[in-house]
């Protein structure tokens, strides 16, 4: 497997999804497609985008579409922890929490599971953001294809996806 990234080419060469180039051009966040990283092979798991580039898997970003009494939710965690559905489900006062199909996935933000950035997508929802992500000072994300990403200090990243600061990962004992 050849996991050799290579810079973006300049402003429409990144490799980043269309919709997702469009989003950071109408955020004023132009600049950060020179930052994008493009892979020969995919890296739709957390793991495989570490290892690909080079850092800890909780520097990854994960982007991760749940339902929410039916109302899909986008959660961002850090790459080394699993959603505890549970807290999610007492942070929205929800009776019900699960994972959303990848069909829903696409339709709500545009983008396939595996490349779903923080921000940027087709329909705006509630975003939670797991405060794990920032003991990083920066993090990996999904460009919008299993084959992009690019850097940002979290702070940031919760910042333009409108995120909520909560705890929703699973506790480790």
């Amino acid at each position: 497997m050849t996991t050799a990234a290579t810079d973006a080419d300049g402003p429409g060469n990144s490799g980043a999804h269309p919709l997702f180039v469009a989003a950071l051009d109408d955020m004023g966040l132009g600049e950060l497609q020179a930052r994008v990283r493009r892979f020969p092979d995919a890296t739709r798991t957390a793991a495989e985008a570490a290892a690909a580039i080079g850092c800890e898997l909780a520097q990854i970003c994960k982007s991760l579409v749940f339902q929410a009494d039916g109302e899909p939710v986008l959660i961002l965690m850090d790459g080394a922890s699993r959603v505890d559905v549970k807290r999610v489900r007492e942070e929205l006062g929800a009776g019900k929490v699960g994972r959303a199909k990848p069909d829903v996935v696409r339709e709500t933000t545009g983008y396939a599971i595996g490349g779903v950035p923080p921000f940027g997508h087709r329909r705006r929802t509630r975003v939670l953001a797991d405060r794990a992500l920032l003991d990083h000072e920066t993090v990996w994300a999904a460009a919008g294809t299993p084959h992009t990403v690019f850097p940002m200090d979290p702070k940031s990243l919760i910042a333009h996806a409108g995120g909520t600061l909560v705890d929703v990962r699973e506790q480790t004992s």
